[in-house]
């Protein structure tokens, strides 16, 4: 497909204007101590419908709507965008698990998790699921989907205000790190299972599911997708790094040798086209291949590779992903604020009352187990990952994508501001005696270490 001058112009004014839109809200939300996340996605909504398409309409339209090219083109990047998200955020976790604090880390991961997976399942109990749904209607993966609304937890964003705040050292951080590590393989494993469940067998002529004639939407199609997605997780993890290390070491290795920048591309590449053929999510296999990235050489020609995926990441594809993901909310025609608010409480209550007496069981004190309750609740990337992605296969109708964009928002926004306040209190004054932060420009973690 090729571009015409005019297409190639309004392509580049659009990608000039996301970025500078994502990047100048999100450096001024980092300034207010604020998720950069929030202002990305502000700078998106700033140029949909909601202002700029309202405002000026006709200008809004000729930029972003005036044929298919344009918005072709943009949904590539925004695909590859999620893509590398999911590639950084798995590649990040394989820093973030600890083996202190077990007691608390499995309560609250155990309690933190179920009751408001639960809690969801009720919500749609006595709410007609009708108002939510999407074009696929499926109501299934519905109930699938805002169950792992109510129970989400974002690592990205949580990691990065705790790291502005100095604090990413202390116990209470490596808690919550440990905490939404699990949570987040849970909610990928089950909005895999979701989207497997929505999308028609023969609708993709090369995939595993058409290629046996899998009934969709049938009890074996379930089980299949399910059992698919967990092994898909839990196989390549389990058998699959030895294998790596052996490929990645190998002198033949030429790609290796050549390039470890594109090798680990064709890497992530490879098992995100995997998934596909195995019906699996994308995002998911993008996923995976983050948390087997460190298998692919630990030498400082790969070590500088990842930095680099992730820099350019950060500077250029997530940015653009989370400015599409504002772009595509309207909050003028489809945002029920009623359901908003109570939809809002609701996740808020049944997360934070979980994550709190799991935390008491635990043995946790009452101002630690207060400010997990308040981390917890930050669903960030990973709430906008689940709204856009479940939009995107007509699990979810735009109302309810709205609302879950703004959950991810406004949780994440809360969660900040109080956990600044607990910092100027005193909250973790015990650990941080001579603990010098350097904060990242990425949105990622940065290196925080005792003096010693």
């Amino acid at each position: 497909m090729s571009l015409s001058n005019a297409d190639t112009t309004r392509l580049l004014l659009a990608l000039v204007l996301m970025l500078a839109g994502a990047h100048g809200c999100g450096q001024l939300c980092a300034r207010l101590r604020q998720p950069r996340v929030a202002g990305e996605i502000i700078g998106g909504l700033i140029l949909g419908p909601t202002l700029f398409g309202h405002l000026l309409p006709g200008w809004q339209g000729a930029i972003f709507h005036q044929g298919p090219a344009v918005g072709v083109f943009l949904g590539a990047v925004y695909q590859l965008g999620l893509f590398l998200l999911m590639f950084c955020s798995g590649a990040a976790l394989r820093a973030r698990i600890r083996k202190r604090e077990r007691r608390t880390i499995t309560w609250v991961a155990v309690l933190g998790n179920l009751v408001p997976f639960a809690a969801g399942l009720g919500f749609l109990a006595v709410y007609d699921p009708g108002r939510l749904i999407g074009t696929a209607h499926n109501r299934t993966a519905l109930v699938l989907v805002f169950a792992c609304a109510v129970a989400v937890t974002s690592i990205p964003v949580i990691s990065k205000i705790m790291t502005d705040l100095g604090i990413i050292s202390t116990a209470f951080a490596r808690i919550v790190l440990s905490v939404a590590v699990f949570e987040d393989v849970v909610l990928y494993c089950v909005l895999s299972v979701a989207l497997g469940m929505v999308h028609p067998a023969g609708a993709e002529q090369f995939s595993l599911p058409s290629i046996i004639a899998l009934t969709p939407n049938s009890g074996l199609g379930d089980l299949y997708h399910v059992a698919v997605s967990v092994l898909f997780f839990c196989l390549p993890l389990l058998l699959g790094r030895a294998f790596l290390q052996r490929i990645a070491r190998r002198g033949g290795n030429i790609l290796q040798q050549s390039s470890p920048l594109a090798f680990q591309v064709m890497f992530l590449m490879s098992l995100t086209a995997l998934a596909l053929f195995l019906g699996v999510a994308a995002y998911f296999g993008a996923f995976v291949a983050g948390i087997l990235s460190g298998e692919l050489g630990d030498d400082d020609a790969s070590v500088r590779a990842q930095q680099t995926i992730r820099t350019f990441s950060f500077a250029f594809f997530i940015p653009l992903y989370f400015a599409v993901v504002g772009l595509r909310l309207n909050l003028l025609d489809h945002f029920d604020v009623r359901f908003f608010v109570v939809f809002l409480g609701y996740a808020c209550v049944a997360k934070s009352v979980s994550v709190y007496l799991g935390a008491r069981a635990a043995g946790e004190p009452h101002r630690q187990s207060r400010n997990l309750s308040v981390a917890l609740n930050a669903r960030g990337g990973p709430a906008i990952v689940l709204a856009s992605v479940a939009y995107d296969a007509g699990i979810i109708n735009q109302g309810f994508f709205a609302s879950l964009v703004m959950l991810a928002l406004v949780t994440s926004v809360a969660a900040g501001s109080w956990l600044e306040v607990e910092r100027r209190r005193g909250a973790w004054a015990g650990e941080l005696v001579g603990v010098p932060v350097r904060l990242a420009a990425d949105g990622g973690l940065a290196e925080v270490a005792a003096a010693r």
